[in-house]
């Protein structure tokens, strides 16, 4: 073996030595979580459905606004109605 006896030469030596073995990990693991394109492309994917499904939620709270609304339309002129005072005879 190669016997190195210089803290000079060995520091730099071990931290490469370290570095070369991690990067095909870390290149591993990039693929593992599929970075890039496809990721990206679930994620908009992701917030179009999202945006679908607010639509529709305020949609829906419209149309049940309008439901609610409806009766009382009708039965406000009714209560407007009066019944007409008779007018005294001269």
């Amino acid at each position: 073996m190669l016997s190195i006896k210089s803290i000079k030469m060995s520091l730099p030596l071990c931290v490469c030595a370290v570095l070369a073995l991690s990067s095909p990990a870390l290149t591993q693991a990039e693929e593992a979580y599929e970075s890039g394109g496809i990721s990206s492309t679930r994620a908009a994917e992701q917030r179009a459905a999202l945006a679908h499904k607010a639509e529709e939620r305020k949609k829906r709270a419209a149309e049940k606004q309008k439901a609610a609304e409806a009766p009382k339309a009708v039965e406000a002129p009714k209560e407007v109605e009066s019944p007409k005072e008779a007018v005294p005879a001269k």
